[in-house]
This record gives structure tokens, C-alpha cells and sequence, in this order.
């Protein structure tokens, strides 16, 4: 890990390009991290305050995904569900990890359905923190948030949309952090190529058949905030209801980052899940 920039930590081959991605902790059975698709994203931002803690117990490796913060962006590539299920794989393989178990936040909720879906035998538990995956009409929020352009007001206004507490949403310290990522070379020039209006065309890319839900066998922790403005909670609803060995945990007063305004509790309830 860098000193001067913590988002970048290890590099790795996957396919054709290298993938930044944070490793920390050994032992027990390993679980990889899924971040989401907000502007000046990474793998860091998303987890930062979670990986100290979970890491306690297990090996914990948290990519960014391609398109997203320090990895390798190719020329030329598309992003696509197909693009993101790959590099996973190749980094478990590039690992040596046989399987592991798996969180999702919100975009990264989707591509984790995904890889449980098409490769089950990879993947041991589920964790789906503010999920997509499923149908539904773009949020307000959602549509603001894949339509960002790059200013420091631009990004206090996200928070606004991310977060419930009045003490996140005027943190200017994280406003800097995620606007300055934000405006890194080549950051928003993949960011805007990913989700151009019309931008409910992406929620449905995203999602998968309500035929093929319930067909996940592996036990599933889901957790979302209730005052989410960005992904509806009524999604983990949805996806509580078609997977048999589930479990769904709602936070009041959590917007729709419950890692970060609901750290402890968040980890807790992951590390008890993996546990048991």
C-alpha cells in the first residue's frame, strides 16, 4: 500500500490488463469484496473502515473492479457484467483461491448475484450490502449519481445522496477524498462511458431473471439502510423472498452507505455470518 495514496496497494495479472486490489489479514476462509459504481470510487473508499476489523479474522481481498479506481483501464474495452465476472475469476485464479466467500455493495451486489448464479462452486456465503440485481425503476438518486460531473459541489451533493447522517453528508475530508479520485486521469472519462443516459437500460443490464434467483443455494446475509435514496430497499426485499437460506438485517437511520455509517454493526454482523 502506497503512503501517500492507500488506494493503491498490490497489482496483479488478470486477463489483459493489472488489477489493483488491497490484501490484508490470513487465515480462516477467505472473502472478497465488492465496491460500488459511485464517482471517485475504489476498492479503499469503500472499504476502509471495514477491512481492519474483518481482516481480524480471515484473509480479506478487496479488487478494484476494471473501470474503477487504480486498476489498468484497457483501450478500448466495454465494460460489461461478462468483463467484471471475468476479472473476479482471474484474480481468485491469479490468488490461487479455490473459493471464497462474497460481498457485494450495491453495483458490486449485482456482479456478485452474478458470479454466484453462473459460478456457484467458487463462492461459499453471500453477502449483499444495498444490492442491485434486480429490476426496478432508477432512483432519483441512482440517476444523479451515474450522471456525476466532476466538482467539489457536485460531490457534497452526492453524499447528500448517500448518506443519512447530517455529519457524513457535510464531511468535507471525505468530499475531497472521493472529488479528487474522482478527477484522477482517466477516472471519469470510463465513469461517464459506463452508464449514459437513458440510464435505466443499465439497472436492467444489471439484472438478473426472477427465474434465476432462487435457484441460490448458498446462505445469504442481506443488509440495507432504510433511508437509502440511491437503491430502493424494497430490492433486498425482492431478493430476501426468492432466496431460500436467506437473512435480511435493515438499518434505520442508515442511507445507502451502512459500512460507513454503520461500521461496527455492519462488521459484526458479517463476521458472525461468516463464523458461523
Amino acid at each position: 500500500m502506497s503512503v501517500d495514496k492507500p488506494e493503491i496497494a498490490k497489482s496483479i495479472k488478470t486477463g489483459d490488463f493489472n488489477t489493483n486490489y488491497h490484501d490484508v489479514g490470513e487465515g480462516g476462509f477467505p472473502a472478497l469484496f465488492i465496491h460500488g459504481s459511485g464517482p471517485g470510487v475504489t476498492a479503499w473508499a469503500n472499504w476502509r473502515l471495514v477491512l481492519p476489523i474483518v481482516s481480524k479474522n480471515r484473509r480479506v481481498i478487496a479488487p478494484d473492479m476494471v473501470g474503477f479506481g487504480y486498476t489498468e483501464r484497457p483501450e478500448g474495452i466495454k465494460y460489461s457484467m461478462d468483463v467484471w465476472v471475468k476479472q473476479v475469476l482471474d484474480l481468485m485464479d491469479a490468488l490461487n483461491i479455490e473459493q471464497t466467500d462474497l460481498v457485494g455493495n450495491s453495483f458490486g451486489g449485482a456482479l456478485a448475484l452474478t458470479l454466484v448464479i453462473e459460478h456457484p462452486e467458487r463462492f461459499r456465503k453471500l453477502v449483499l450490502m444495498g444490492s442491485m440485481g434486480v429490476d426496478f425503476p432508477i432512483t432519483y438518486g441512482l440517476n444523479e449519481v451515474w450522471g456525476y460531473e466532476p466538482s467539489l459541489e457536485n460531490m457534497k451533493k452526492m453524499l447528500g445522496l448517500f448518506a443519512y447522517s447530517e455529519k457524513l453528508k457535510n464531511d468535507d475530508a471525505l468530499a475531497n477524498l472521493r472529488y479528487n479520485a474522482s478527477i484522477e486521469k482517466g477516472f471519469q472519462e470510463s465513469f461517464s462511458a459506463m452508464f449514459p443516459a437513458p440510464r435505466q437500460r443499465w439497472v436492467e443490464a444489471m439484472a438478473r431473471h426472477e427465474s434465476e434467483i432462487p435457484n441460490i443455494k448458498k446462505p445469504t446475509l442481506i443488509i440495507h439502510g432504510r433511508e437509502d435514496k440511491v437503491i430502493p430497499v424494497e430490492n433486498s426485499l425482492k431478493i430476501f423472498n426468492m432466496i431460500l437460506d436467506a437473512q435480511l438485517h435493515i438499518f434505520g437511520k442508515c442511507g445507502h452507505w451502512t459500512q460507513i455509517e454503520q461500521t461496527q454493526r455492519f462488521c459484526t454482523l458479517v463476521d458472525d455470518f461468516f463464523n458461523e
